[in-house]
């Protein structure tokens, strides 16, 4: 009976792992191994190695499939992050790393708040980096999910040659289940190209050294256009007289004087040359909050593309400020 049941057990491991791999379009695979860019150094043996020992992740095909964000309203978004547990771990996150923080936001002209708002919004500061094998979740969307196939074949190539350049273990950096990596969630291909050493040691480290993290973050911003001493965004009032606006795109088209004119009133003081976008959000089964997002709240996006990200991103930063 003992053999029996162990011979079940080994037949329900193995059609469980064949099952798995039948998930993973092979033809790709070899085709990814045989397009590889010779330029890095990295022989068609290694690549075919690495890929050998990755493991196709059936969970996470159902986690991009079902992102939670996609169907979230603002208030149920914004109750995730501005949370007292979440504001407080920021600002015992400040007082811990206060001189990092100082030293990074003086040098790019990112205000210390903003850094700390992506901080918590990514990752709770560090404490909820991500518990999948970064290569198991690029090769479980590169080969297994035809959909976004193209771009995620591309972060796999850039999480190989960035392991290969950083000297990383490829087989334990640890990410997200869509090969996010570190306090800050850099895709590979981010990593490669904003990523920067605090401390000019020569490596960039964004899962262990959190000085790493928080200048890699101010530099991504910089690079995409940060402008310093400028507002990010500001609720705006509304009166009766308001005139109903068609959807607003994330980025500025007119001045904050064209909304104003059709009876948006911002709550802080702002010039009426100031370029602005006006941007809805739903809240509390009521009317819509209206709030004036400029250039700053823009850049916010191309770090996560979605305004609830941004506006989360904000607001937790400025409670953390506030607390601080």
């Amino acid at each position: 009976m003992v053999k029996i049941q162990s011979l079940f057990f080994f037949i329900l491991i193995f059609s469980s792992s064949f099952h798995a791999q039948a998930q993973i379009d092979q033809k790709l695979v070899t085709q990814f191994v045989a397009d590889f860019p010779g330029m890095y150094g990295i022989s068609d043996e290694e690549v075919s190695n690495i890929l050998s020992k990755a493991v196709y992740k059936a969970d996470i095909i159902e986690k991009i499939t079902k992102p939670a964000e996609g169907s979230m309203t603002w208030e149920r978004y914004r109750n995730i992050f501005m949370k007292d547990e979440r504001i407080n771990a920021g600002v015992d996150f400040w007082k811990e790393h206060k001189e990092i923080i100082n030293n990074v936001s003086t040098q790019t002209g990112i205000p210390e708040q903003t850094i700390l708002g992506i901080l918590g919004v990514e990752t709770f500061f560090g404490q909820r980096k991500g518990s999948y094998r970064v290569l198991d979740a690029l090769y479980t969307l590169s080969f297994g999910y035809p959909k976004r196939a193209r771009f995620f074949s591309s972060e796999l190539e850039e999480f190989i040659v960035l392991c290969h350049k950083e000297k990383l273990d490829i087989y334990n950096v640890k990410g997200s289940y869509a090969g996010a990596i570190g306090y800050c969630q850099f895709m590979p291909s981010s990593y490669r190209a904003y990523a920067v050493s605090y401390d000019d040691d020569g490596s960039r480290d964004l899962s262990n050294q959190v000085g790493d993290a928080i200048a890699s973050i101010a530099n991504y911003l910089k690079e995409h256009r940060w402008k310093a001493g400028e507002p990010v965004a500001t609720i705006a009032k509304t009166s009766a007289n308001t005139i109903e606006l068609p959807k607003q795109s994330l980025k500025p088209k007119y001045k904050a004087a064209y909304y104003i004119n059709q009876g948006y009133e911002p709550v802080k003081g702002i010039s009426s040359d100031q370029s602005a976008t006006l941007l809805a959000f739903d809240y509390k089964n009521a009317d819509d909050e209206f709030w004036f997002c400029f250039d700053n709240f823009y850049v916010i996006t191309r770090y996560n593309h979605s305004q609830l990200y941004a506006l989360a991103v904000f607001q937790l930063g400025e409670a953390i400020a506030e607390k601080m």
